[in-house]
Order: C-alpha cells, then structure tokens, then sequence
C-alpha cells in the first residue's frame, strides 16, 4: 500500500531543496530550461516511487542522482541520432571529418561532471540571477523564480496571484524560451549590480502582493509573503556583502512581524493605530533589526529598501502611534523620495506629515498629487484625502473621496474598511 506521507516528503524535499537540485542540473547541462524539465521529471518520478517504497536516506541527492541520469539518457540518445545522421551523410557523399576533429561524446562529459557540494551556493545564486534575467518581463521573473527557486507548482501561483494555472504555465514557458543559450552563471561584478535590482524586485513584489492582497477576500497571504521572506534570507546568505540584500530581508522581517495583529478574528483588517502590540512578533523584530544594522555597517548609506526599512524599524519599537517618531518617519519618506521617487513613496509622506504635523500640513501635499493625475487607477489616494478631511471635520468631501476609494478597490477586504469610514461619517 503507498504511504501518503511519502507525497508529504516529496513536497517538504522540494520546497526546501528545488533551487539547490535545479542550479545543479542547469550546471550539469548547462541548459536552464533543460535543467528544469528535468528537476521536474525527477520530482514526477519521486511522487511514484517514494510512497511506494519509502523515503530514501538523501531525498535531495535521490532526486539529483534521477534528474542526472534522465539527463545521460538523453545525451546517449542524441549522441546516438547525431551518429545515425552522420552515417547518413556519408553514404550520400556528402560526408567528412569536422573540422577540428570528432566532437566529444556528451554522455561520458557529462557524466565526469560530479556534483560539488562547495558550488551549492553558486548554483542558488546563478538560479536566481537567471530566473531574473532582464530579457523577461516582470510577470514572467516572478512566475519563474517561484517556479524554479522557490519550488511552488504552477496551480500554487496562480492561486497566489488570482490567475488561471494556463496562464502562469505560459509566462514560464515563454520564459524558458526567451533564456534560450542564456549562460548559467553568476554574472561579472558589473552586470551583477544591475541585476541584483531585478532579484530583489522579484521577491519585494512577491512579498507585496503576500503582505496586501491586492484583490480577493484574505488580507494577507501568508504563504506568499512567507515564500518571499524566505528566498531573502537565501539571497542575504548567498551575497552578505551587498547591503541592499540586507535591507530587504530587513523590511520584510519588520513588516511581517506585525501580521499577527494585522487581521481581527473574523478576517477583517485591523488598522494600525487599533493594533495590539503586544501580539507583533518579537522575533521577527529583533531579525530585522539585526539585518538593518547590517545594511548600514555594509554601506555607504542605505539605499531604498534600507530606508523603507528604517520606517518599519520606526513603527516595530515604537509603543503606540502616537508616540511613535514621526518626525523621522517624514526625513526617511523625504530621503526615499530622492533616491526613489514615486507617487506612493509622496503619498506615504504625506500621511507620515499629517502624523508629525497635523492634517492641514499634508492636505497641499495630496492635493498636489491629486491635480498632477498621480495614480489614477488606485483607491490609495482618494483613501488618503477621505481621512484628511475627516480629521479636518469636512465630512461631505471626506464622503465624496471614500466613495471614488470604493470604486477603485478590488481588494474585499480593503472594501470592507471603507464602507465602514463611510457608515461612520452617518
């Protein structure tokens, strides 16, 4: 009889182990899409083989061993293909030694390439350099790095960003075309500064739509948000030189410690100034502060995430909004907007301003937004100007605001807390 929890071993196996496995077989072969195919051929044939006859002692290395040989096979067989094509063209004539000699047998290179545990590391780096290669678009670098680096199956994609299964399949599958002949390797010093914005764009973008849906009724996706944290931690582990991987892992630490108290029982969002403190969770804290210390000791000053860490870091140690340090909060926003300008990083400001100096003080701010046609398509602006003219005690244009928010809201959650803002206006 199979053993369900060998299905169980395969999944915890994979979840933790697919980066690791993929990376070496896309050295192993020097093919990334290859590489892949057969990471999942390998995974297909553990879900058969490890319920029937047990968990092997080296699940991770049982799986390689597999992908490897199915990889032999197949340079045996075009090795094989090759051979019958050239015999073909001797007998026509048309024939002939290459120049250069005869080409090595793929199936004996491959097989003096031997799996070095040192280059593990390496392998999980270059993985995600590729999986982020700038040749993709957004869409796909994300569908393929949760694919190949994380280890999620496509249905759990596009459950996670509310898209059909066909669709995810299709942005990897475009993805793995478009790195056709990309080399598998870390890039040069140069190219990997450049790079390394697309990596970690990836995983705060996963960790966003994680940590805010942005439609649907959850408020948080834990196993989204969770995913990116995780490959944050791989990544500031893989490049501990570089500060901004430090400053990421930093914001999504602090971030995520106040999940806890984010949602009320029945799912409904807690807003922050009614969250219980004492249900953040410390730990989380202490890491990302211990990450944000690191950013800055590594550099020469924080870049954007660092500095959208240190804003968390402002909320994670304070005991209560209003005591909490406002004023740095709006110099932060103020430097973020230098080196990162947007429209959202203003809005933040702005709100960080009417905290630190009163409504009145942040209403010219968002006006200004607003007139400029920043955002036209989000609920987050007119959500703001709403709660700037109810503290100004101007009600009928808070009204007006919180409606057009309703209108662009496609969050149900998010929906929920504005109708509330509304019933409360009378």
């Amino acid at each position: 009889m199979a053993d369900p929890t060998g299905r169980e071993a395969v999944a915890a196996v994979w979840r933790i182990e697919s980066a690791r496995i993929v990376g070496a077989l896309a050295r192993y072969t020097g093919d990334f899409a290859l590489a892949e195919d057969l990471a999942q051929e390998a995974l297909a044939e553990a879900l058969v083989s490890w319920p029937r006859d047990g968990v092997p002692r080296s699940p991770a290395g049982w799986l390689l061993t597999v992908g490897r040989r199915r990889a032999i096979d197949g340079f045996r067989r075009r090795s094989a293909l090759d051979e019958r094509y050239a015999a073909l063209a001797r007998e026509l004539g048309e024939g002939g030694a290459a120049a250069g000699g005869a080409p090595a047998d793929p199936a004996r290179a491959a097989e003096e390439v031997l799996w070095d545990p040192d280059r593990m590391d390496d392998d999980a780096l270059a993985l995600m350099f590729t999986a982020c290669h700038p040749v993709l678009s957004r869409e796909s670098r994300v569908a393929l790095t949760l694919r190949v680096v994380g280890g999620l199956t496509s249905d759990e994609i596009a459950q996670a960003f509310l898209v059909p299964a066909a669709t995810v399949q299709a942005r990897i599958t475009r993805a793995k075309k478009a790195l056709a002949g990309v080399p598998f390797a870390v890039p040069d010093a140069e190219e990997r500064t450049a790079r390394l914005t697309s990596v970690l764009n990836v995983i705060y973008v996963i960790f966003t739509e994680g940590s805010s849906a942005s439609s649907g009724r959850a408020v948080i996706r834990l196993d989204l948000a969770g995913e990116a944290q995780r490959l944050a931690r791989v990544l500031a582990r893989l490049v501990p030189e570089l500060p901004e991987a430090h400053g990421l892992l930093a914001l999504l630490e602090l971030t995520a410690a106040r999940f806890p108290a984010r949602t009320a029982p029945d799912g409904s969002p807690v807003l922050l100034e009614d969250q219980d403190r004492h249900r953040w969770d410390r730990s989380a804290i202490a890491r990302g502060r211990a990450a944000l210390a690191h950013a800055s000791r590594a550099g020469r000053g924080l870049g954007a995430y660092g500095l959208q860490a240190a804003i968390a870091e402002c909320h994670a140690v304070a005991p209560s909004v209003a005591e909490t340090d406002w004023a740095r909060i709006v110099a932060l926003y103020e430097a973020l907007a230098t080196l990162a300008p947007s429209p959202v990083v203003e809005l933040n400001k702005a709100v960080a301003v009417s905290m630190a100096e009163g409504p009145a003080a942040a209403l010219p701010l968002v006006d200004s937004l607003a007139a400029s046609g920043a955002l036209p398509h989000s609920h987050l602006l007119p959500s703001v100007r709403g709660e700037l003219f109810r503290r100004l005690d101007r009600p009928e244009e808070a009204r007006t605001e919180f409606e057009h928010a309703l209108k662009l809201c496609a969050g149900e959650a998010e929906r929920g807390v504005l109708r509330r803002k509304l019933d409360a206006l009378g």
